[in-house]
C-alpha cells in the first residue's frame, strides 16, 4: 500500500506543475494608463487645497498605516517632535483605510493584532475585528498619541534626494511640498498597492469592474457595515480565492447575487470560531497582558511550543509544529512532515464535511504544504458553495486567460456577468521602488533601483549602503510573522532607538558598509534551514511566497530571518547595544 505521505507529495507536485508559468510575476499587470481607475481612492474626494509646505524637520515617515503610526509613536517616545508623516490616503489606517470590502476583518486575534489596547483603554467587540472597527482604532491611536498634527494626508513623495552638502534628505511631494529632513523612514507596508491579473481582454468587459481594495459600493449598494442592496439577482464574478475572496464570497451570496468564483488554486480554510468579546474576561486581564499574549502567540506559531498556548485558535492549532525547523535530523524532519501532512488532511477533510457536492468538494481541497500559502480561517466560505446561486468555476490550475465584453472565458465557455471583481492581491513581489512610488537618490547620485537592480542589499533589512540616514520598516532581509503587527512594533522600536542613538551621540550620517551587507545576507543564508533556503518553497505551488514559482537572484536575496522573530529582534537589539556599531559608516562631526 502506498504511504499516504508519499502519495500526497506526488499530488502536491502534480498540482504545482499545473500552475507553473514562465512569466512568473509577469502574469500580473500594473495599475498604469487604462488601469488608473482601479487605483483611485473611493473613500475621499479631491484633496482640500492647501499651501505647499517648506520646512526643516528631523524625520519624515512615509506611510500612515500601522508601520508608519507605530514608528512615529516610538520616535515620539524617544523625544523626537519634529516629524512629518506623509500618507497617500485621507486618514491613518493603511491597509485598513484602503480595504473596506464586505466581510473584511483581521485573521489574527484582535487582542494581539490591534495595538495599544491597554494604552487607549479599548476593548475589541469581537475576537476577530471587522475592518471598520480596526480603521476606527487607527483613528483612535492617531488621536491618543497626537499623530494628526504630524500628518500630511493625500500627499505622496515624488522625489527624495540626499543632499551631501547639507546632510539632509530633500523631499518633494505631490502637493508641492519641500521638506529637508535629517532622517527618512520608509514605512509603506505591504497590503496597499493592488494588482490585477494580466488577462487578455480584461479592459473589454462592458460590465462593472473593480478591485476588492477599492470596493465600489456605488454599484453594489450598502457599505462596509450595511447590506449590499443593489446586486440581488445580478451575476457577479470574482477572480481570486485567497484570504480576501474567502471573506467576500459569503457576503455576495448573502446579498442575493448569483456568484461565480473563478479558482486557480484552492485556499486552505480552517475553522475561524469568531465570537463576541467576554467583557468580564477582558477587564480581568493584568497590566502588560497584551505584550505577553502577543509574544506567546508568535512563539506558538513559530514552532517553539511554549508551555501555555494563551490564544488557542486555528493558527496555534495548525501551526504549532514547524516543518521548517532548523537543525532537525532527517528522522525529525520526516516526523514533522508527517505531522504537516496530517494537518492538511484535517483541512481537506473539513471541505468534504462541509460541502455537500462531492465534485465541488474535491475541487475545493488544497493540495499543497501548509507553509506554501497563508492559511485562511472562515466559517461561511465553504458552506456558501452549498447555495445553488454560488458556482465554483475551477480552472484546474490554469487561471482565467481571456475576458470578453460579456465575461471571462474558461475552457472555451464564456460566463456572462454584470459585475467582475478582482480579489487578486497586492504588489508584494514588484520592485521596492515601484511599490514606494518614487526612486530615492542617495550618495553620489545613485538611484535605489540601480543599487538594488539584482535584489536587496541591506544591513538587518533596516539600512542600505549609499543611502545615509534612510531606514526601512520592511520584511526584506529582516523578519516577519503570522501576526505582522508584532513584527512592525519591534522594528518600529528598533528604528526609533537607532535614530535616537545617532542624535544623542552626534552621529549626523549613518549607513552600512557594503561588506557588512554581504555578511548579513550570507549570515541569513547560513542560518536558514533547508526549507527556508528555498528547497521547501521551490516545491510549493506558485504564490508570492516563492516568487510565483520562478526562482531568481533577486528572489534569493529577499530571504527573511529564519525561525522565531524573537531571534531576529534579539540579534538587532544586541547589535544596537554595542559600544561601537559594527558594519556601518558614520560621520560624527559636522563638515565646515
Amino acid at each position: 500500500m502506498t504511504d499516504p505521505l508519499v502519495a500526497a507529495k506526488a499530488r502536491y507536485e502534480a498540482e504545482r506543475q499545473k500552475r507553473l508559468r514562465a512569466d512568473g510575476t509577469g502574469q500580473y499587470s500594473i495599475f498604469e494608463g487604462e488601469h488608473d481607475r482601479f487605483d483611485a481612492d473611493p473613500w475621499a474626494g479631491a484633496p482640500e487645497p492647501r499651501e505647499p509646505i517648506s520646512e526643516e524637520t528631523d524625520v519624515v515617515v512615509l506611510g500612515g498605516g500601522f508601520s508608519g503610526m507605530l514608528t512615529t509613536i516610538e520616535l515620539k517616545k524617544q523625544g523626537f517632535e519634529s516629524i512629518r508623516v506623509l500618507e497617500k490616503g485621507a486618514d491613518f489606517g493603511g491597509t485598513w483605510y484602503w480595504n473596506r470590502y464586505p466581510g473584511c476583518r483581521c485573521d489574527v486575534e484582535s487582542y494581539i493584532y490591534m495595538p495599544y489596547l491597554e494604552e487607549t483603554g479599548y476593548m475589541p467587540s469581537e475576537r476577530y475585528a471587522t475592518a471598520p472597527e480596526i480603521f476606527e482604532h487607527c483613528q483612535r491611536i492617531g488621536n491618543h498619541f497626537e499623530l494628526y498634527q504630524h500628518a500630511l494626508f493625500q500627499t505622496e513623495i515624488t522625489s527624495a534626494v540626499w543632499q551631501e552638502d547639507h546632510q539632509r534628505w530633500e523631499i518633494s511631494t505631490s502637493r508641492g511640498d519641500r521638506l529637508r529632513s535629517r532622517f527618512m523612514i520608509l514605512a509603506g507596508g505591504l497590503l496597499f498597492k493592488a494588482k490585477l491579473p494580466a488577462i487578455e481582454g480584461i479592459n473589454t468587459f462592458e460590465g462593472t469592474t473593480f478591485h476588492t481594495a477599492r470596493w465600489n459600493y456605488a454599484h453594489t449598494g450598502g457599505s462596509p457595515t450595511e447590506p449590499m442592496t443593489d446586486i440581488a439577482g445580478k451575476r457577479v464574478g470574482i477572480i481570486g480565492t485567497g484570504a480576501t475572496a474567502v471573506q467576500v464570497v459569503p457576503k455576495l451570496a448573502e446579498a442575493g447575487a448569483e456568484v461565480f468564483v473563478f479558482q486557480r488554486t484552492p485556499a486552505a480554510v480552517g475553522v475561524r470560531g469568531n465570537r463576541p468579546t467576554d467583557e468580564a474576561w477582558f477587564r480581568s486581564l493584568p497590566t502588560g497582558w497584551q505584550v505577553e499574549r502577543t509574544k506567546n502567540f508568535t512563539a506558538a506559531v513559530s514552532g517553539d511550543e511554549p508551555d501555555v498556548d494563551m490564544v488557542q485558535d486555528g493558527w496555534t492549532d495548525l501551526m504549532w509544529r514547524n516543518t521548517q525547523r532548523a537543525g532537525a535530523t532527517p528522522e525529525e524532519t520526516e516526523a514533522l512532515e508527517r505531522d504537516e501532512f496530517e494537518t492538511m488532511e484535517r483541512v481537506r477533510d473539513r471541505v468534504a464535511e462541509v460541502v455537500a457536492d462531492p465534485e465541488t468538494a474535491e475541487k475545493l481541497q488544497p493540495w499543497w504544504g501548509k507553509y506554501c500559502k497563508r492559511i485562511c480561517f472562515h466559517d461561511e466560505y465553504l458552506a456558501a458553495f452549498n447555495e445553488p446561486k454560488v458556482h465554483l468555476v475551477d480552472t484546474d490550475g490554469a487561471g482565467v486567460h481571456e475576458v470578453t465584453e460579456r465575461g471571462p472565458v474558461v475552457d472555451g465557455q464564456e460566463y456572462p456577468l454584470d459585475m467582475l471583481i478582482f480579489a487578486s492581491g497586492f504588489e508584494i513581489l514588484s520592485g521596492y521602488t515601484r511599490r514606494l512610488g518614487f526612486d530615492p537618490i542617495g550618495r553620489d547620485d545613485v538611484a535605489l533601483s540601480d543599487r538594488w537592480a539584482n535584489g536587496a542589499h541591506t544591513l538587518h533589512g533596516v539600512m542600505t549602503a549609499q543611502f545615509p540616514n534612510m531606514f526601512m520598516a520592511s520584511i526584506t532581509q529582516a523578519s516577519s510573522g503570522t501576526n505582522f503587527v508584532h513584527f512592525i512594533s519591534e522594528i518600529a522600536a528598533h528604528i526609533a532607538a537607532l535614530a535616537a542613538r545617532c542624535r544623542d551621540n552626534g552621529i549626523i550620517e549613518i549607513e552600512p558598509e557594503p561588506e557588512a551587507e554581504d555578511e548579513w545576507l550570507h549570515f541569513l543564508w547560513r542560518k536558514a534551514s533547508k526549507a527556508a533556503r528555498g528547497d521547501y518553497s521551490a516545491a510549493c505551488t506558485p504564490s508570492y511566497f516563492n516568487n510565483e514559482g520562478v526562482m531568481t537572484e533577486a528572489g534569493a536575496r529577499n530571504v527573511v530571518y529564519p525561525g522565531n522573530m524573537a531571534g531576529y529582534v534579539d540579534h538587532i537589539n544586541a547589535w544596537l547595544a554595542q559600544p561601537t556599531l559594527e558594519g556601518v559608516r558614520t560621520v560624527i562631526t559636522p563638515r565646515d
